[in-house]
């Protein structure tokens, strides 16, 4: 399997929520004693050249930059000290969030599959291949709007580091080829309205990865 292809490989988009510890502080939410798990269709992908369309009736619409983690071996009840083996490299991913239907479904006690997993809910960049990251703790995120910075943070403020979360999941669920785990936004989450032009970054090592860019339709 091509896992570099993510419209041809995409079998699961798990996500974590609340994962960066400005981000907690900011929404004034306590600190997660575990992961924050929910998952996101494969037709939530989309990627350059293609818009990220808001779902019907939303109002409050936001951006949320995230690392992408890509699987590409079987991993089931796998050690936090081996988590990395089973990963083929990474991607920027946007999860962008319809905000209003989120806070209605928290109100009422129900799932947020609307308000994360409709059509265009997940852009992606290309493959990053796995030694240009060869520290998961100390990668540079950052989102624009417009042209104005909104974003930017280290992976070292994540509340559960990457291997931790890989040997969570495998916990629960068979990590399989073509898997791309969310691994939760940093602090600045915010809104984009029609006709926004959204631009992201990924840094490692302080050089440059990869950047993307999505119109907002």
């Amino acid at each position: 399997m091509d896992v570099t292809n993510f419209r041809q490989f995409g079998k699961k988009i798990i996500c974590i929520g609340r994962n960066y510890k400005a981000l907690a502080a900011e929404q004034g939410n306590p600190i997660p004693e575990s992961p924050i798990v929910f998952l996101k269709p494969t037709t939530a992908y989309i990627e350059e050249g293609e818009a990220i369309k808001i779902p019907p009736a939303c109002k409050d619409f936001l951006h949320e930059v995230e690392l992408g983690v890509v699987i590409g071996t079987n991993a089931k009840d796998i050690s936090e000290d081996h988590a990395l083996d089973c990963v083929a490299g990474y991607a920027l991913c946007l999860d962008m969030t319809a905000w209003d239907f989120q806070c209605k479904a928290k109100a009422d006690g129900q799932p947020w599959a609307l308000a994360k997993g409709f059509d265009t809910a997940c852009p992606v960049s290309k493959f990053i291949p796995k030694e240009k990251i060869p520290d998961t703790n100390n990668a540079r995120l950052w989102l624009k709007v417009n042209g104005s910075k909104k974003q930017d943070s280290s992976t070292s403020d994540m509340i559960f580091t990457v291997p931790k979360i890989l040997s969570y999941l495998s916990q629960y669920f068979t990590l399989e080829p073509g898997d791309i785990i969310l691994t939760g936004s940093p602090a600045g989450a915010g809104p984009v309205s029609r006709g926004d032009v959204i631009e992201a970054g990924l840094e490692a090592e302080g050089k440059k990865l990869i950047t993307m860019t999505f119109d907002v339709k």
